[in-house]
């Protein structure tokens, strides 16, 4: 069980290893997390077009085909994939570890879930990198994931643009964890 937002998520959420079983699921919640939260800073027509299939690719081949520098977990609840995190280890010289995609399906936010997906991202930073720090950008205009990160004891320094998937360019600011023991429960 897990509170959260004043209720209560009944049952077990188990947190394991990503396997290519779990390809479709994690595509979908990551397309649907896209179109949700990226509208804006994202072209309309990747995101109202097939942003599904374009994130089945990445995920067939990144669970098809695992970097041992990666590591990506779920969450499932009920048998249901609730939410997921892909870390890459050693991404960066300076701030170590990138966690690439942190997503939680819309019914299970603010349930502690994400903040677990966090701690298993830190825990594996911990373990197998060597540089022993992490990060990750976040959308300008996503402040609902800033003030998550915030208060989860991220650090912004800065901000970058990028080409988004889509064609165009938007704008992320970098979010540091100088110790990412903080993030492990």
């Amino acid at each position: 069980m897990i509170l959260g937002r004043g209720r209560l998520i009944r049952g077990a959420v188990d947190f394991r290893h990503a396997t290519e079983a779990d390809i479709e699921a994690i595509a979908s919640l990551h397309a649907d997390s896209w179109r949700r939260n990226y509208r804006g800073s994202f072209a309309d027509s990747y995101l109202d077009g097939d942003v599904h299939a374009d994130r089945r690719a990445v995920w067939t081949e990144r669970l098809t085909h695992p970097d041992p520098a990666a590591d990506t977990v779920v969450a499932v609840e009920a048998g249901r994939l609730v939410g997921f995190v892909h870390t890459i280890l050693d991404d960066d010289p300076r701030d170590g570890a990138l966690l690439d995609n942190l997503h939680v399906v819309p019914d299970a936010q603010g349930t502690g879930i994400g903040t677990a997906l966090m701690g298993h991202s830190a825990a594996a930073v911990l373990a197998r990198g060597r540089i022993r720090r992490m990060y990750l950008y976040v959308l300008e205009p996503n402040t609902g994931a800033q003030a998550f990160y915030d208060a989860r004891g991220g650090r912004c320094v800065g901000r970058e643009g990028f080409d988004e998937p889509g064609g165009g360019q938007a704008v992320g600011l970098r979010y540091v964890w100088d110790d990412p023991s903080v993030l492990r429960p």
